[in-house]
């Protein structure tokens, strides 16, 4: 009797720990906590709903896929919301959507401030995007927060997911090498990023993004730190060819690209 009394009573703590809310520390932010072996899987495309909703939801991964097509008033390079989450914001370890959207509002160390998603958002247009964020009451904004909120259904909520954000990658056994980086980059990224940097252009469209020069990301961007570009480098570069070159090389590549030019970080605002 005492046996199934506790059972039941972890498991109900367990059930309210995954559909209430987020876990906490006794320092009050959230618990590192990995949930379940498997990574999360988004609702397929053939899922979204007719309606109002659903509009709101294909706007906004339109917006996503097709940035400086669709937000063009908010975009000042040649970057979409999909050179960093890549496969339309599903892929892991790509800063998928469905990790990020779940652990919103959340405490940033960027600038010392609890940021809702919409903030964050902003962010990347400011940085990533070395644009203009996008107004939270903007139909651009409501779109791509339709998006993200569609991309989590099922998700558990302040749960950090298998696959969430980039691969916190270990530190290199020998200190990153710009110059080890440069040959890496050579034999294994120029193909699609151009061997200055520039990206790859058919028919008048970006095909691949440009990773350094005045048309890619910012030095406030996220990226811009060598740990998160190795981490995401690790992952999914080459495309389609993730998780195929060494920590070492990772971290080289990730100290070569960022040691490029690339636009200065915009003036501090009070909730980058």
């Amino acid at each position: 009797m005492v046996t199934r009394i506790l059972a039941r009573s972890f498991l109900m703590a367990a059930m309210v720990t995954v559909v209430l809310g987020p876990v906490s520390s006794a320092r009050g932010g959230p618990l590192e906590v990995m949930q379940g072996s498997e990574i999360f899987t988004p609702p397929p495309d053939s899922e979204i709903p007719k309606g109002p909703f659903g509009d709101l939801v294909r706007k906004g991964e339109r917006i996503f896929t097709q940035t400086g097509r669709f937000a063009k008033h908010y975009v000042g390079n040649d970057l979409t919301c999909e050179s960093c989450h890549l496969d339309r914001g599903r892929k892991p370890y790509a800063a998928p959507l469905w990790g990020a959207y779940v652990l919103y509002p959340r405490f940033r160390s960027k600038n010392h401030m609890v940021n809702k998603l919409d903030e964050r958002i902003q962010g990347c247009f400011r940085f990533s995007m070395n644009g203009t964020p996008p107004p939270v009451t903007s139909e651009t904004m409501k779109a791509l927060i339709a998006y993200s909120f569609w991309m989590s259904r099922g998700a558990p909520v302040g749960v950090k997911l298998k696959g969430q954000g980039l691969l916190a990658l270990p530190k290199p056994a020998s200190s990153p090498s710009i110059l080890r980086g440069k040959k890496v980059y050579a034999a294994r990224c120029a193909l699609c990023h151009g061997m200055h940097g520039q990206g790859r252009t058919s028919h008048g469209g970006q095909v691949f993004p440009p990773v350094w020069g005045n048309r890619s990301y910012n030095k406030g961007a996220g990226l811009y730190k060598v740990a998160k570009l190795a981490g995401f480098i690790k992952m999914n570069m080459p495309l389609s060819k993730g998780d195929s070159l060494s920590n070492q090389a990772s971290w080289d590549v990730a100290a070569y690209v960022d040691s490029q030019p690339r636009p200065p970080k915009p003036r501090k605002h009070p909730r980058s």
